[in-house]
C-alpha cells in the first residue's frame, strides 16, 4: 500500500534546487551553499491553511452533538510556485527516497508564479 504525505496547517513541501550554475557554467552542489540564509525550490504540496473558528459556535452547547465543519483560510503559496525561503526555518526530510524541505508559509520570502496576473511581472503602467 503506497504511503501518502499529508501536510498540516500552513506547512509547505518544497523540492529544493539541487545546485546553482555559476557564471563560468559550473554547478555548485547544495552542500556548498549550506551557509547561505536563503534557498530556492519548487512547491510540491501545500497544507490546508490556517484554521478559522466560527465565533457563533461558542453559543452552541458542546453536548448538542453538532460537529462544526472545519474551515481553513487558504495559503498564498500554490502547488507549482517557485519560491525563495529561509533555510534555517525549514526542516529537511526524505520521503520515497527523495529529499524535500518542509517550511511554514511565514518562512517563504518570495513566490514566483507562472500563471495569473499578480506580482511584479504582471504590473503594467
Amino acid at each position: 500500500m503506497p504511503k501518502q504525505l499529508l501536510l498540516v496547517g500552513d506547512k509547505v513541501l518544497i523540492e529544493p534546487d539541487e545546485g546553482e550554475k555559476t557564471e563560468s557554467g559550473l554547478y555548485l552542489p547544495q552542500n556548498v551553499r549550506e551557509k547561505e540564509k536563503v534557498q530556492t525550490g519548487k512547491i510540491v504540496q501545500i497544507g490546508p491553511g490556517y484554521p478559522v473558528y466560527d465565533p457563533a459556535l461558542l453559543e452552541d452547547e458542546p453536548w448538542a452533538g453538532n460537529t462544526p465543519k472545519k474551515k481553513y483560510f487558504p495559503l498564498q503559496a500554490k502547488t507549482g510556485d517557485y519560491c525563495i525561503f529561509l533555510r534555517d526555518q525549514a526542516i529537511e526530510i526524505t520521503f520515497n527516497k527523495k529529499n524535500y524541505m518542509v517550511a511554514s508559509q511565514s518562512a517563504i520570502l518570495v513566490l514566483i508564479r507562472n500563471s495569473g496576473n499578480t506580482g511584479i511581472g504582471a504590473v503594467e503602467s
